[in-house]
């Protein structure tokens, strides 16, 4: 099964995507990315594993795949979050200094969505991926947050579309995405 929890930041996102994962039964495992290099990253995953009831495991996702294969089907993975594992697939896709990102990095940045949301969309065991909406804000200045705020809104969009539940969680709401069509039609009255 496959479940999206998506929204802006700190609406709650993780709060409901473990509530989730812990109503599975299943051990759970929570992907978290990051970069050895960066010391906020390191902070943040170090505060995932002190957050987290001792029964849930934290393992370290890179910008590659090789990481999900590790992760047994019989658990539940949490992916927490897309877009900060996403970033770590896309940063060098675009040249430092570059104006645009250019085709390459748009058809490079098309297919690691694809690949990322084929993986996670065809996991054996119950998996929750977290994500920000990032398109609802200012347009990035660069080329390269161009570039992440289109996979990640692809991602989003792909990955509801192949679950089996899917919500926007807002100030602590959750939103039943599901719960709405696909399709808009103009009003007939």
């Amino acid at each position: 099964m496959l479940a999206v929890v998506t929204g802006p930041v700190r609406s709650g996102k993780s709060r409901a995507a473990l509530r989730l994962a812990l109503d599975t039964g299943c051990d759970v495992v929570v992907a978290v990315g990051g970069r050895e290099d960066d010391p906020e990253m390191v902070r943040r995953i170090a505060a995932h594993r002190a957050e987290r009831p001792g029964s849930v495991s934290v393992v370290e996702a890179d910008g590659e795949l090789a990481w999900l294969a590790g992760v047994p089907d019989k658990t539940c993975l949490v992916v927490d979050c897309l877009g900060t594992i996403l970033g770590l697939s896309l940063v060098g896709l675009v040249p430092e200094g570059a104006q645009i990102a250019g085709h390459e990095a748009e058809t490079a940045a098309v297919r690691i969505v694809d690949a990322l949301v084929e993986a996670l969309a065809e996991r054996g065991g119950p998996t929750i991926v977290v994500s920000n909406e990032v398109g609802w804000g200012v347009v990035p200045a660069t080329p390269l947050g161009r570039l992440f705020r289109d996979a990640v809104g692809r991602a989003n969009r792909a990955l509801v579309a192949r679950s089996e539940a899917a919500w926007l969680v807002v100030s602590g709401r959750a939103i039943d995405l599901h719960a709405y069509s696909e399709e808009i039609a103009w009003p007939t009255r």
